[in-house]
């Protein structure tokens, strides 16, 4: 679970710790980022410039590759971030139906944060579950076959 708000210094403790432990390697990286988001709940500006000094590259490339992959952000998210796969496979399902209800039962859209900082909701392009769709994950939880009905219960996991 993200920690509320880290200071600075305790950013770079983080980057530093993870650097020493992965190593400085570029083929690292993902790895990297994908920590520091679970660890402080996104990628912040100070993380980047970290992990520039740190790996020796350039943080515009850091950004890069924390901006292409869905699983990273470089801005705040809820505790809770809800993936919904917006793939064919789980529209022709009735993925529609639970996307609808879940902006409903959250107040949300797509790409946004509750008020209170508990719920992030994004979209995506595929899962890798087909096959149970509609497809959706909570966190590191994943959920197919669902259902509008569904969705109140499986939200209620996260009280």
């Amino acid at each position: 679970m993200p920690v509320e708000v880290k200071v600075d210094q305790d950013v770079r403790k983080i980057v530093r710790t993870l650097v020493e432990e992965k190593g400085p390697e570029k083929a690292e990286l993902i790895p990297i980022l994908h920590e520091i988001n679970s660890e402080l709940g996104y990628i912040s500006d100070e993380a980047i410039k970290e992990l520039s000094e740190r790996m020796n590259i350039p943080s515009s490339h850091i950004y890069s590759v924390a901006t292409f992959y869905r699983m990273l952000s470089t801005e705040p998210r809820g505790r809770h971030v809800i993936q919904f796969c917006e793939s064919a496979p789980c529209h022709v399902a009735g993925g529609r139906l639970v996307w609808e209800k879940l902006q409903r039962e959250l107040g949300l859209s797509k790409g946004e944060t509750s008020e209170d900082e508990k719920w992030s909701l994004i979209t995506t392009s595929c899962l890798g579950v087909c096959g149970v769709g509609p497809v959706l994950v909570v966190d590191n939880n994943i959920y197919g076959n669902v259902t509008p009905e569904q969705v109140p219960g499986i939200l209620s996991n996260y009280e």
